[in-house]
């Protein structure tokens, strides 16, 4: 489908170089916080993690944001970078959703539950998995200790394969009115080498329910890289999804990290992942398809339908990016619930335990569930607004941008701007004297641009995953 916005001009599309994607195809972080979750080091019954919770819930505290990892699978994808667990047992949401009510208590009684909150999502894991009466608990939790805005922005994870209609009405009556569905792939041969089989009729299916269930917003994740993937197969893959109409993607790189998920490894014995050329080939053609269909290229891996909320945000400058991607929750508090969810303050990072027993155990005796964090400097803040700005708007204007961190930024970061010099030389950014642009040429390569503003960042010991 055609979208059309007189209002609306996409990005110019990226200019291939095969040279500069061999240069700089390096492990970096994504960004979706600054310092990254890997400097994550206070352990977590650290005061210092409680006293940030008090000091993010002082008179005149802002809007909330509410994450819910729900983290249960019934098979493996073998591509999957997620916390799951893999099991075919519906008594294990039940129970878990048990433990994770008491969490809530126990964050609700150390913050202002008077804040109104305006964005929730359940992640996954697979939240659909979760039983339709289970779906309703969570929507009691939710609004029994929470009071969501009246135009709160509820999303939630979808797995077509696993979905009811029934499903889709419970996700609805708790507020659900946005939804994500997994893709990935339609190509047969793909999912069956990452052993994810969906047919594209359960896409429109789903679509469809969502549709007719009231849902307002549907996007649609997509991955290149995954085995077997081509240019040309990944081209049919967003011509098989532009045909169901969501109003955004999220076309991720594929994240190849099998020292933390085995599963991957079989990928590597297989011999039948792309390479950094052939992913890049692959992301153009979902740019070019995409931006010729009307979508707005959001940033590192979003699109959107021209009047939708992140586009929006991306053009009057206010969109933000955490821990799910790209966002317009900009200003507003995170705090996040189950296994391995991560929540922020201002000036806070922390993370529950990523064992199920140990975020159980932590509960079970009254204690958060964190297992570690970090407290932020003044630095490391001023830091994460300047990557968060290149991240999001692909620029640095050096007068704005000095008023708001409150420093001259040419000077107090005049080796970093100096370290710019060879990106430049190669054509991923422009340097004016009132400041910094990234090229349609640096767009594929937007994490090397931040990355030369991360402090904590040492070349050659990241284990983070390949920027291309």
């Amino acid at each position: 489908m055609i979208l059309t916005d007189e209002t609306a001009s996409p990005p110019a599309a990226p200019l291939l170089d095969l040279e500069l994607i061999r240069k700089y195809s390096v492990a970096a972080p994504r960004y979706t916080s600054y310092p990254p979750a890997t400097k994550f080091t206070l352990p977590g019954e650290a005061s210092e993690l409680q006293d940030a919770i008090a000091d993010d819930n002082r008179p005149g505290a802002g809007p909330l944001s509410l994450y819910f990892h729900l983290p249960f699978c019934e098979s493996q994808c073998w591509y999957c970078g997620c916390s799951t667990i893999i099991t075919r047992n519906r008594e294990s949401a039940s129970d878990y959703v048990d433990v994770l009510e008491r969490e809530v208590q126990l964050v609700a009684a150390r913050i202002d539950r008077h804040r109104p909150v305006t964005q929730i999502h359940l992640g996954g894991g697979t939240p659909t998995f979760l039983p339709p009466e289970e779906l309703a608990r969570m929507g009691m939790l939710i609004h029994g200790n929470f009071f969501p805005d009246r135009n709160c922005e509820f999303g939630v994870e979808i797995d077509p394969r696993r979905l009811t209609r029934d499903h889709v009405e419970a996700l609805r009556v708790i507020g659900a009115n946005r939804a994500s569905i997994g893709v990935q792939d339609t190509n047969p041969q793909v999912q069956l080498a990452i052993h994810r089989w969906q047919p594209p009729e359960l896409n429109a299916q789903a679509v469809a329910w969502l549709r007719d269930a009231g849902f307002n917003s549907v996007n649609v994740d997509l991955i290149y890289g995954l085995p077997l993937q081509t240019a040309e197969t990944f081209a049919q893959t967003i011509d098989d999804v532009l045909a169901i109409s969501p109003d955004r993607l999220s076309v991720f790189s594929y994240a190849h990290v099998p020292w933390l998920k085995p599963a991957q490894r079989i990928f590597e014995s297989r011999q039948q992942l792309p390479t950094p050329e052939e992913k890049l080939a692959m992301w153009a053609v979902a740019h070019d398809k995409l931006t010729a269909a009307g979508y707005v290229d959001i940033g590192l891996d979003h699109f959107a339908r021209p009047g939708d909320e992140l586009a929006v945000a991306q053009g009057n400058g206010t969109l933000h990016r955490n821990f799910q991607g790209y966002s317009t929750a900009a200003g507003t508090s995170l705090y996040g619930f189950g296994v391995t969810s991560i929540s922020s303050t201002i000036d806070s990072y922390r993370q529950n335990f990523k064992g199920l027993d140990e975020w159980r155990h932590a509960i079970a005796a009254g204690q958060l569930p964190i297992e570690r964090g970090l407290i932020l400097t003044d630095e490391d803040q001023r830091r994460r607004t300047i990557i968060m700005r290149i991240m999001c708007d692909r620029k640095i204007d050096y007068r704005s941008m000095s008023s708001l961190l409150g420093v001259d930024i040419t000077s107090h970061y005049a080796p970093e701007i100096a370290d710019l010099e060879d990106l430049e030389a190669d054509g991923l950014i422009l340097r004016t004297p009132r400041g910094i642009e990234v090229t349609p040429r640096g767009v594929p390569l937007l994490r090397i641009v931040a990355m030369r503003f991360d402090a904590t960042f040492t070349p050659g010991t990241s284990r983070h995953s390949q920027t291309i």
